[in-house]
């Protein structure tokens, strides 16, 4: 073998191995590579993972949430119609009580609203005709004991029930609907109390 093949021989073998080096050095980097990128996969599929979770926590929060106000509008719709169909019924029988029981009810509306002043009371065409015989007294007896006089009127008003007060041309009204209509927060509040305490 002469001296340059030597030389040749000893140029292919370095490079040879000079290639096997990068070959090797090149194959480890790329397994450094791919097991970094492989934790990194690693890392952000835990994450997304733990952010579904916590994403699914906070929307089964919210559909829960959503429903519990649901539930609690529901339950006090309910409430509000269940009081305001008793204070109606309590109405209705009010109204509809029989003439003597109704009238008490009048004469004891008449003593909390009636002045120490000269009036007239007005009824309804149906209240003056079932009104019984001894009431005109009581509303004389009612007005004197407050200081005042009234006068029934027999003209009838055009009301369903209850009376109209009148003191110097001002109107008091105290049909029953009135009168429930004003107490209407405090009526509401005892019917409730009553129901659901």
């Amino acid at each position: 073998m002469t001296g340059l093949e030597k030389i040749t021989n000893q140029i292919q073998e370095e490079a040879k191995a000079s290639a096997t080096q990068r070959l090797e050095a090149a194959q480890k980097e790329a397994d450094a590579i791919l097991a970094k990128t492989k934790e990194e996969c690693a890392a952000l599929e835990a994450e997304a993972a733990e952010k579904n979770a916590a994403m699914k926590v906070n929307y089964e929060g919210r559909i829960k949430s959503s429903a519990e106000q649901q539930r609690r509008t529901a339950l006090l719709r309910a409430k509000q119609e269940i009081i305001a169909d008793v204070i109606e019924e309590a109405y209705v029988a009010l109204k509809e009580k029989d003439a003597q029981s109704y009238f008490l009810t009048m004469e004891k509306i008449l003593q909390t609203y009636v002045l120490a002043e000269e009036g007239e009371i007005y009824f309804s065409s149906e209240d003056l005709a079932r009104m019984p015989a001894d009431f005109e007294k009581k509303i004389k007896a009612a007005a004197k004991a407050k200081g005042g006089s009234l006068t029934l009127k027999k003209e009838p008003k055009a009301i369903a029930d209850g009376f109209v007060l009148v003191y110097g041309g001002v109107e008091e009204n105290c049909t029953l609907k009135a009168l429930f209509d004003a107490k209407k927060d405090e009526l509401q509040d005892k019917v409730n109390a009553i129901l659901f305490s």
